[in-house]
């Protein structure tokens, strides 16, 4: 079992960053691959990075590609996202993901727990 708990989110101005965390308990988390996810209102749940196990390999949406940096550090059993050149556009809920192998996967459904979540608004 991994508890996932999600925070850095925030109000930020078009153009800002804002960096996320997710902090892992249970398990050590290097044996799994981490993604993370986002939730616009009335929207479903959009695929942003995720990165393997190791942290050797990372996959971004295109929407956030040279943007966005997934990073990992297992000693540390936590996940990061740098956000940079924020947009309107980015503004949703943000989920933390574990999956139970060490494999990428950019399908909400190959993920296995799941954090509370962490809002971000960029304005305009």
């Amino acid at each position: 079992q991994v508890q996932l708990v999600e925070s850095g989110g925030g109000l930020v101005q078009a153009g800002g960053s804002l960096r996320l965390s997710c902090a892992a308990s249970g398990r050590t988390l290097s044996n799994y691959a981490m993604g993370w996810f986002r939730q616009a209102p009335g929207k479903g749940r959009e695929f942003v990075a995720t990165i393997n196990s190791s942290g050797g390999t990372a996959y971004y949406a295109d929407s956030v590609k040279g943007r966005f940096t997934i990073s990992r550090d297992n000693a540390k059993k936590t996940v990061y996202l740098q956000m940079n050149s924020l947009k309107p556009e980015d503004t949703a809920v943000y989920y933390c993901a574990a999956r139970s192998t060490g494999w990428n996967s950019k399908r909400y459904d190959e993920y296995d727990y799941w954090g509370q979540g962490t809002q971000v608004t960029v304005s305009s």
